[in-house]
C-alpha cells in the first residue's frame, strides 16, 4: 500500500474520531444559542486525491456520514449531507480550476494550490454540506432564516477549525 493511500486512511479515521469524540461536544450547553456546530470531518472527502473515482468519493462520503451518524444518533442526516457534498465535489473543483488545470496526482490542499484557493474550495464544500444538512434536519424551508443562520455560524466556526487543521497538519499529498 503506498503512502498516499495510508495517509488518506489515517486522515479519514482521525477526522471521524475527532468529530465524533471531541467536536460533537462543543455546541452542547448553549441552548440559548442553538446555531453553533463545528463540522470538520468533511475534510476527509474534501482532501481526497483528485484522481479518486467519483463513485469511490461518494461511497466514502456515505461511510463517513454513517460513522458520524452513529456518534450523533442522527440516522442518515450526516450520511445524506456527505453524499451530497461528495456528489458536488467535481463541480466545485471545475468551477475553481486554475488556468493551467490540475495535476490529478495530488490532493487539493493549501500547500499545492495556495491558501486562498483552498479556503475558497473548502468554504464552498462546507457551505454545501451544512446547508444540505440543516435543510434535511428542518425538513421544510419554513425555517429558511434559521437554516441560513445555522449554516453561516457553523461555516465560520468550521472554517476556523479547518484553518487550524491546515496549519497544524499541513497535508501535502
Amino acid at each position: 500500500m503506498n503512502n498516499v493511500v495510508l495517509a488518506n486512511i489515517f486522515r479519514f479515521l482521525g477526522l471521524i474520531l475527532l468529530q465524533g469524540l471531541v467536536l460533537k461536544n462543543i455546541g452542547e450547553g448553549w441552548e440559548e444559542f442553538p446555531y453553533l456546530f463545528v463540522i470538520i470531518y468533511p475534510l476527509a472527502i474534501i482532501l481526497l486525491p483528485l484522481r479518486t473515482p467519483r463513485v469511490l468519493t461518494i461511497l466514502l462520503g456515505f461511510v463517513a456520514g454513517l460513522l458520524i451518524d452513529g456518534f450523533y444518533s442522527s440516522p442518515g442526516l450526516h450520511a445524506s449531507a456527505a453524499v451530497f457534498m461528495a456528489f458536488c465535489r467535481p463541480y466545485v473543483l471545475k468551477a475553481l480550476e486554475p488556468r493551467n488545470g490540475y495535476n490529478v496526482n495530488y490532493s487539493p490542499t493549501a500547500a499545492r494550490w495556495g491558501f486562498g484557493w483552498f479556503m475558497r474550495y473548502s468554504a464552498m464544500m462546507l457551505a454545501l454540506y451544512l446547508f444540505f444538512y440543516f435543510s434535511v434536519d428542518a425538513f421544510t424551508f419554513v425555517y429558511l432564516g434559521s437554516i441560513l443562520l445555522k449554516t453561516l455560524v457553523s461555516l465560520i466556526t468550521s472554517m476556523i477549525f479547518t484553518l487550524i487543521y491546515q496549519v497544524i497538519f499541513n497535508p501535502v499529498d
